[in-house]
């Protein structure tokens, strides 16, 4: 068995809003896991629905970069272990030149990348082991992204200086210019609620179920009588999946209209189709658990010696 740590005890609680008790006792439960944890405190109905974006920890940036045309882009997320080497110009001036190497990238592993050549007398793994050394500080190109769908115009934004950056990719036929406008606003709906699919034609099916026997163990826990469940929790799932896919979102900088309704109006001033067909997002250090320290403790180890 797992031995469950102070800190799982209060990373579930801050995820999920459930008391520290039932937190405890929940992690034991299930040996630890903390996804599982934050579904079964969810059939005991002890917790919020929390979507499973995974631990904000680490530092650094994520870097965007957008072909001229539009026709292509990139994003990368690139770690380092301070946020004040995240704020060197230096590291901001490599990340941005990672960025650009996304943009024409004929991979996706993380491996071929950082072979790729980085300025024409080293590889991207050779001067990111030459920045370590100047910097002083473990550096890690994490993850990346590449994208050129036939038909597609793609729209880039970064929030926070860096620390959340999307990528929507439109199919129309507008030009970039006209589809820019549009694209930011649906890319910033994305910064801002997250959102897991596009629209519930693309909802994963293997979440679709799980969601389905949290809620159907959840109302039992609740005393609903069975014959009802069936029919209470598909009322649930719907409103879940509102908040869940882009286009049935309340949109954010009018929440009269839903995403979709604002799609289309202003597809309709553009009088050209857009359909979202892609969408990224990164934030810096998703699901990374970053070490805490004691700074008081340490000092005092220190006293000690």
């Amino acid at each position: 068995m797992a031995t469950i740590t102070a800190g799982q005890v209060k990373e579930l609680r801050v995820r999920t809003g459930a008391p520290m008790l039932d937190c405890k006792n929940v992690l034991v439960e299930v040996d630890g896991d903390m996804d599982k944890a934050i579904d079964a405190l969810r059939e005991k109905g002890l917790a919020k629905a929390a979507k499973k974006a995974g631990r904000i920890a680490a530092e650094g940036l994520v870097r965007i970069k957008i072909s001229p045309d539009g026709r292509k882009a990139g994003i990368i997320e690139v770690n380092s272990e301070t946020d004040f080497v995240a704020k060197n110009g230096e590291f901001i001036e490599f990340v941005d030149a990672l960025s650009c190497l996304t943009v024409d990238t004929d991979t996706s592993g993380l491996d071929d990348f950082l072979a790729k050549d980085f300025d024409g007398t080293r590889t991207v793994k050779e001067r990111l082991t030459d920045f370590i050394a100047t910097i002083g500080e473990n550096i890690n190109v994490r993850r990346f992204e590449h994208f050129n769908k036939s038909g597609a115009v793609y729209v880039g934004y970064l929030h926070g200086a860096g620390k959340i950056g999307v990528v929507v990719g439109l199919e129309t036929e507008a030009s970039v210019e006209e589809a820019t406008p549009l694209g930011r606003d649906i890319a910033m709906q994305i910064a801002s609620m997250n959102p897991l699919f596009i629209d519930e034609s693309g909802v994963d099916p293997q979440y679709l179920e799980n969601e389905k026997e949290i809620l159907v163990r959840q109302a039992l826990n609740e005393g609903k009588p069975a014959e009802i469940v069936e029919k209470m929790v598909m009322g649930r799932l719907k409103k879940e999946l509102k908040e869940t896919c882009l286009l049935e979102q309340k949109f954010v900088k009018n929440g009269d209209l839903t995403v979709g309704q604002h799609l289309n109006d202003q597809a309709k001033a553009l009088g050209k189709s857009v359909k979202v067909v892609q969408m990224t997002r990164y934030e810096v250090g998703e699901g990374i658990e970053k070490r805490e320290e004691n700074f008081a403790e340490e000092v005092a180890k220190q006293m000690g010696n």
